[in-house]
């Protein structure tokens, strides 16, 4: 493994809002953070070497006019794996197979871990709110779950039981009735047997052995062996997030956020330790690929934490591809003070900060950008991915700009509810008739005017049944 060499930015001597910028639109939702791999395939599958968001494009397209057939032609193409349609969904007899034949100890630690989640999941739950005026109105904003959800979890790299909970939680704590998950058919998805047994482990009936772009066209637009969802979350790879934002553009199915390609920034001053960040960066390099920044006003720090970065990446079984990672996707950012670095954050909105500094809770204070914050330096990234208890799936690209992680609450449909009185009715209606006619629009005022006479017509009384004639009584 060749030494790595982290891309370094001095933002102490130009203009730092355009390179942060420029930084930032490199790893967007429209960039480029793709494996070789990925790029290398996308090129066989359309003999062309289509960006991202173009084979994404022709995927949704394909799926929506094809269905489940074009579904079967991708993952073919992608996964390498022929399925006939009735192998799409998993059998219920098979997760429950896994579920008895997993370790206990696996289990016991989703069970623990499924705990902290719902715990916290369960305390988010907005209540309905009633604002009473009595003999006049009632205003209601009325909370209710949706109905159908779609959930996608990753199976490239690595298998994610710990995605499971942190999607699947949230959105049975919200009341969700049907939960669709869909994995590819590969040894870290779909063919995974701890996959399977967290599964049935959390309650999940359908789970469907597909991937990609072309599993989320299927969520979306339904097939003859998916039925369409209402809302579709999830992290993926940028296929995935493009797939989402796709399908979320065209009216057809909501979505959480565009949870992307895994990030991470860390801010560290003189106090903070290089073995710790360099760890920290390369935990989320080794989803290969991550995008892995390191903020800093201590130019020594980045030294050190280079050194560190490869040691440890010589020592860890996914060095390479976390080292692929980092040379690709990694850098290291010199700001002036801890002022410059607060900025610097806040113009990049990662989905992961982690603050490494003397007083964390004060900088953190500045910071408005991020879609997970993880104070001080006993609180690894990695807690919040496993057990912590908010989920880990987080808005990447730049987004946390305006985007939030998922909760249970994203899993609701807010309606209002509103209820009059005649007298509530006749102390508003002079405004609401002033700005109806205003806007020209005299049938909203003759709404009101109609229900303001003295005399409301009387409701025509129910029609009157004649009654059946009695049956003659049995001898």
């Amino acid at each position: 493994m060749p030494a790595l060499k982290l891309r370094r930015i001095d933002c102490t001597t130009g203009d730092t809002d355009k390179q942060l910028k420029d930084l930032r639109e490199q790893f967007s939702s429209q960039g480029l953070v793709v494996s070789h791999a990925s790029r290398k395939l996308t090129q066989t599958v359309f003999g062309e070497a289509l960006p991202p968001a173009k084979a994404v494009a022709r995927i949704c397209e394909d799926v929506k006019k094809r269905g489940l057939s074009a579904v079967l032609h991708y993952t073919e193409q992608f996964d390498k794996v022929r399925l006939t349609p009735k192998m799409v969904r998993v059998p219920l007899d098979q997760m429950a197979a896994a579920f008895k034949a997993a370790e206990p100890d696996f289990i016991e630690t989703i069970r623990r871990c499924r705990n902290n989640v719902m715990q916290f999941q369960i305390g988010l739950l907005n209540n309905d709110a009633i604002l009473t005026v009595s003999e006049h109105y009632e205003l209601q904003l009325r909370f209710r779950p949706l109905n159908r959800v779609g959930i996608c979890i990753p199976g490239g790299a690595a298998a994610y039981p710990s995605t499971l909970l942190m999607t699947v939680c949230p959105a049975q704590a919200a009341g969700v009735k049907e939960i669709a998950v869909v994995m590819p058919p590969t040894a870290n998805g779909a063919e995974n047997a701890d996959m399977l047994a967290v599964c049935h482990a959390l309650g999940v009936k359908e789970v469907y052995r597909i991937g990609g772009a072309q599993a989320v066209a299927a969520l979306a637009y339904g097939t003859d062996e998916t039925p369409a969802v209402d809302m579709i979350v999830g992290p993926g790879n940028q296929f995935v997030a493009l797939a989402k934002q796709y399908v979320q553009g065209q009216g057809q199915v909501a979505i959480d956020c565009i949870a992307g390609p895994s990030e991470i920034v860390v801010v560290a001053d003189d106090s903070a330790v290089a073995e710790f960040i360099a760890c920290d960066l390369i935990a989320q390099a080794e989803h290969s690929p991550g995008v892995a920044m390191l903020v800093t006003w201590v130019p020594e720090l980045i030294d050190d934490v280079e050194v560190e970065l490869n040691k440890q990446l010589a020592k860890l079984s996914r060095g390479e591809l976390a080292h692929a990672s980092l040379a690709d996707f990694g850098a290291a950012i010199l700001v002036k003070d801890a002022e410059e670095a607060a900025i610097a954050v806040n113009l990049l909105a990662t989905e992961h900060l982690h603050v490494q500094v003397r007083d964390p809770e004060a900088f953190a204070d500045k910071i408005n950008n991020a879609g997970a914050i993880f104070l001080g330096q006993f609180t690894p990234v990695a807690l919040g991915d496993y057990a912590a208890g908010p989920s880990h799936v987080l808005p990447t690209g730049g987004q946390a700009r305006f985007a939030s992680g998922l909760n249970a609450n994203d899993f609701r449909r807010r309606t209002s509810v509103m209820s009059y009185t005649r007298n509530g009715l006749r102390d508003i209606a002079d405004d609401v008739i002033y700005l109806a006619n205003k806007e020209g629009l005299s049938g909203h005022a003759a709404s009101i005017e109609l229900r303001l006479r003295d005399l409301i017509p009387t409701p025509r009384p129910p029609k009157k049944v004649p009654p059946k004639p009695a049956l003659p009584a049995k001898k």
